[in-house]
């Protein structure tokens, strides 16, 4: 193989993990239960990116808070079923 393959694949590899893995402020929580339709910051229970929960205030999608207002919203921090 080519080195420069293998460095574009490397290059690849690397930008999808920190694409699928969501990295928030050291101030900042997952809170589920709040998020919008259309408005979840990651990951839900049937789909893989932000933006794509169909219904509103879904126990299994999140947005991301500060630390410690997730309760005051009416979410939680664990997912829901």
């Amino acid at each position: 193989m080519n080195k420069q393959w293998i460095a574009a694949a490397a290059f690849t590899a690397a930008l999808g993990s920190m694409l699928a893995t969501p990295v928030f402020a050291a101030d900042m929580e997952k809170c589920f239960g709040i998020a919008k339709a259309g408005q979840n910051d990651c990951k839900g229970n049937n789909h893989s990116c932000a933006g794509q929960a169909t219904k509103s205030m879904d126990k299994g999608e999140f947005k991301a808070v500060a630390k410690g207002t997730c309760s005051q919203l009416g979410g939680s921090l664990q997912p829901g079923m």
